[in-house]
């Protein structure tokens, strides 16, 4: 598989880069659903955009097809999230190192010192950095750097997008600390599927509890199971939540776990982790998508 890439990516930049700015708009490419909608509130119609993963893709488990290869070859500009979300396309992106397209891991321009740690996680930091919307300010800030860089004369609305979409971000900071004040710092404890609130749970006070570990590559076992469904009765803890890009399945298995020892706990709603709603639905956009969570959570854990 791995030379079957190669030989697409060598044939596609051939083809592909005649292509290239045909309508004189830098050709992007993006991995997460957060980043694609990024990229177009600040893009707009001065780029040809296009992501690789929709609504309830894992990007942990992602592999590039011919057409993602295709795509990524004929770019100008490829934005990804870094900090090896995107474990399996890594590959795909060191051999595009001696192209001309250029590559913006957005993680990789945070502060790693602020960053949380893990001794779990390839990178041995979270990825799951867009859940602090400071983060996802300063992903904004490149996300322009790089747009104006490369496209000079459209500078100046990049910057203009970026300012509304910042002030966006600025509200959306409020409308998520009115609602979490609404619930008591003892009920502030999230279980889902997997750990990718921790950033999350950093910024309002959550304390977050996931059954599998930071990468949805890993497997939760039966001592995970029942080690997490004491913490349930231990804390009497009235919710847990599934996760759209993660199968039910395994908070399912907790729910029942819990059950079975006298306890009742019910599923409060799924959350988005690493992927976004479907398409032209509110939580399709990552400020629905944040507000949504935040609404889901709080009510579920009242």
């Amino acid at each position: 598989m791995r030379y079957i890439l190669v030989l697409l990516f060598a044939i596609s930049v051939l083809s592909c880069k005649e292509k290239a700015q045909e309508d004189g708009r830098l050709n992007v490419v993006t991995t997460t659903s957060m980043i694609t909608d990024l990229v177009k509130n600040i893009g707009g119609d001065h780029i040809n955009l296009q992501g690789l993963m929709g609504a309830g893709v894992d990007p942990h488990l992602y592999k590039a097809s011919a057409g993602d290869v295709t795509k990524l070859s004929g770019a100008d500009v490829i934005f990804y999230n870094g900090l090896h979300l995107e474990g399996k396309l890594v590959e795909v992106f060191e051999k595009m190192n001696a192209s001309q397209v250029t590559q913006i891991p957005l993680g990789e321009s945070l502060d790693k010192a602020t960053l949380i740690g893990s001794n779990y996680f390839a990178s041995n930091y979270d990825p799951h950095v867009w859940f602090n919307i400071s983060y996802f300010n300063q992903f904004a800030r490149k996300v322009e750097a790089t747009l104006s860089r490369k496209d000079p004369k459209n500078a100046e609305n990049y910057k203009n997008n970026t300012e509304r979409y910042i002030a966006k971000l600025a509200d959306l900071e409020i409308q998520v600390k009115a609602k979490i004040e609404t619930l008591p710092k003892e009920k502030r404890i999230l279980v889902t599927a997997h750990d990718a609130f921790n950033y999350f749970g950093k910024s309002y006070g959550f304390e977050v509890v996931g059954l599998q570990g930071l990468s949805t590559a890993t497997e939760a076992g039966v001592k995970d199971v029942q080690r997490l469904s004491q913490f349930i009765i231990d804390n009497e803890l009235k919710a847990i939540f599934v996760e759209s890009s993660v199968p039910r399945r395994t908070i399912e298995a907790l729910q029942a776990a819990v059950q079975s020892k006298g306890h009742k706990v019910v599923i409060g709603g799924s959350l988005y982790s690493d992927a976004l709603g479907n398409t032209g639905t509110v939580e399709g956009t990552y400020i629905g998508m944040f507000t949504y969570n935040v609404n889901t959570i709080v009510n579920g854990l009242q």
